[in-house]
């Protein structure tokens, strides 16, 4: 049986500084944006172009990322794409997509307590599952 792959790896740069949030039972979750950048070609001209990411790390990977990530911070995020749908107050349905993490290594210099670069990884820390989903 042939199996799929969900796989998403980025480098780029943060938009603003993590949102810390816990879940009612306490468990951490961090959202983050990272920014990605490609070049065009437009003409004879190549211009960057930059992509935004939205990340959802858990758990472990959460409360790092609340610590020594900032604005600004360059970070390799690894996890899966998830697209999720939900309703708004005002009744509009919406859609985002995001990457859930599994993996993250902090490239800037002064990442770690230690002033050395550092990298977690969240391979056994599977996120809740969302209401939504529809399993196959």
């Amino acid at each position: 049986m042939a199996r799929g792959l969900n796989k998403a790896m980025l480098i780029g740069r943060l938009g603003a500084d993590p949102e810390i949030r816990y879940m009612a039972d306490g468990t951490p979750v961090a959202n983050f944006n990272i920014a990605t950048d490609r070049n065009v070609k437009k003409g004879d001209q190549w211009e960057k172009e930059t992509d935004w990411h939205r990340i959802v790390a858990w758990r472990k990977l959460a409360e790092i990322s609340g610590q020594y990530l900032h604005k600004g911070s360059l970070v390799y995020v690894e996890g899966q794409i998830r697209n999720r749908s939900w309703t708004d107050q005002a009744g509009n349905k919406r859609y985002i997509t995001e990457i859930i993490a599994n993996d993250m290594q902090m490239l800037d210099s002064k990442a770690g307590a230690s002033g050395q670069p550092g990298s977690v990884s969240g391979y056994d820390l599977e996120p809740p599952p969302l209401e939504d989903e529809v399993p196959f």
